[in-house]
């Protein structure tokens, strides 16, 4: 049976994986992040609860909730209590996966601090409100996420006694990237520094420039693979427009739906271009990253470039087609759900036991109320086509959430969150904002910059969140030496 395809995001639907990512996030998140593994999350040893505030900014709401977190003490110096490490949760499950892995855990074994891990409020198992309707999601905000995160570093110090003196530094991937910087920039008070990998700190309602690292990436793999795709989808448009042609697609692309019973539908139309997009898009964004579900399948982009330049496997709709059977099989789906409304249905359920609350619900809205990062068709010269514009993206957040979420609103909350942060012209210090030259959401962040309070690193043919994952002897000598910087750093700003 075929999955839903969530267009929203790449970051929009199932959730990437952290150390052993689900394969569904290459289908799925195009945002980009940090996910959770493939089985179901059983209770661990560094699982906790804390008791939260609902609404931060209203002192009359006593509301409070549980919120998950995790912690590991296994490096701590109970002696000084003085370092404290603080991952930040994201759009997705948290895991314990991170309190014994990672770059952050490598660095706890010199600075000696306690670890902790604080699940985002309404993804996971922290469920602050009865479901998530729209009405409840309007406590999902970046702003109170943070707010969350400093009531907990101070009920922190005191239920660990750490030292009055303590230096929080906190980390984060992907969204939590930004989060991090903007913890640094909101609460200096509480956080000495803070580590921001491929962090989008520029809020952007039409995001092209996505899909423009995507098709250079594959053109720095081979011209002839960009090429291919291009044609590929050229022969898509042809074929779409006579009965025969359409049923040929339906074969190809191991269509749920027969697309001719779809084809005066624009809105599916532009969903299965998106589909196909997202092929290329969620491998390019995760390329050679070092998680294990990504080693191994061999989800690369030469994969899929030598797929697309293999002449034996036909013309270059055939081999479109044979990218998309890759896919569908590594995700564990036998044919491709492309219709508008099936979209709809998932994240229009407002259950904490439906599919989509894994996080798909959720981070929709906050693209709908704060980010937009909708990664459009409308960058020239494309190679997917031109079918998903600005428009598309719109149409879902009222489909969604309701008729008052048009363009007007979507980029009134843009410029607000802009406002708020600072976008790429935030002000801090003791924060190294790192990003991979692969990774598409490297345009939206920091990656050179004269400020040398606040670092940047840009790796070289680094994918999303590369340094954040366990080293490996294939690691690059780039980022290899992006992640000794990276302790340099924190070891500069603990004093050590």
């Amino acid at each position: 049976m075929g999955r839903p395809h969530f267009c929203i995001l790449l970051v929009v639907v199932f959730l990437i994986g952290i150390l052993d990512s689900p394969v569904d996030g290459y289908r799925y998140f195009r945002h980009g992040r940090l996910g959770k593994k493939l089985e179901d999350s059983k209770p661990s040893k560094f699982e906790r609860w804390f008791t939260q505030h609902l609404d931060h900014f209203n002192p009359n709401d006593e509301r409070e909730w549980q919120q998950r977190y995790f912690v590991n003490d296994e490096f701590f110096n109970t002696t000084s209590r003085n370092v404290a490490f603080l991952q930040i949760g994201g759009e997705g499950e948290a895991t314990a996966d991170w309190m014994t892995n990672g770059s952050w855990y490598l660095y706890a074994q010199d600075f000696k601090p306690i670890l902790f891990q604080l699940e985002h409020r309404y993804y996971g198992k922290s469920h602050p409100t009865e479901d998530i309707s729209t009405e409840n999601l309007v406590y999902l905000t970046s702003q109170q996420a943070l707010a969350d995160l400093a009531f907990f570093i101070e009920a922190m110090n005191e239920q660990y006694e750490l030292s009055s003196d303590v230096k929080w530094i906190v980390f984060g991937g992907s969204y939590p990237g930004s989060l991090a910087a903007w913890m640094r920039q909101k609460y200096p008070h509480l956080v000495h520094g803070a580590m921001s990998a491929s962090g989008p700190l520029l809020a952007k309602l039409d995001f092209p420039e996505y899909l423009r690292v995507v098709q250079d990436a594959l053109r720095t793999s081979s011209e002839e693979c960009a090429n291919a795709v291009k044609v590929g989808t050229s022969q898509i448009d042809t074929l779409l427009l006579h009965m025969v042609g359409q049923r040929s697609i339906d074969d190809k692309f191991k269509l749920c739906d027969k697309i001719e019973r779809s084809i005066d539908n624009p809105l599916d139309v532009s969903n299965f271009y998106l589909s196909l997009s997202d092929n290329f898009a969620g491998v390019v964004q995760y390329n050679h990253d070092n998680r294990a579900s990504t080693v191994k399948l061999n989800l690369t982009v030469e994969k899929l470039c030598s797929i697309m330049t293999d002449k034996s496997l036909g013309n270059e709709i055939n081999r479109l087609a044979a990218v998309n059977s890759l896919l569908l099989q590594t995700s564990n789906e036998t044919c491709l759900d492309y219709k508008y409304d099936n979209m709809l249905d998932e994240l229009r359920n407002t259950s904490w036991d439906a599919e989509a609350s894994e996080g798909g619900r959720q981070w929709t809205y906050q693209t709908c109320t704060e980010f937009g990062f909708y990664q459009t068709s409308t960058y020239k010269p494309q190679i997917f086509g031109d079918k998903f514009d600005l428009d598309f993206f719109v149409k879902q957040c009222q489909d969604i959430f309701g008729p008052e979420f048009n363009k007007t609103f979507l980029d009134n909350a843009v410029e607000r969150t802009n406002v708020l942060y600072g976008g790429l012209d935030i002000e801090v210090n003791n924060v190294v904002f790192v990003h991979g030259s692969l990774d598409p959401w490297h345009v939206l962040g920091i990656t050179q910059t004269e400020n040398t309070g606040a670092p940047a690193i840009l790796i070289k043919g680094a994918a999303h969140c590369s340094n954040m994952y366990n080293p490996s002897d294939n690691d690059t000598p780039q980022l290899k030496a992006a992640r000794v910087q990276i302790k340099d750093f924190i070891a500069s700003w603990i004093d050590l």
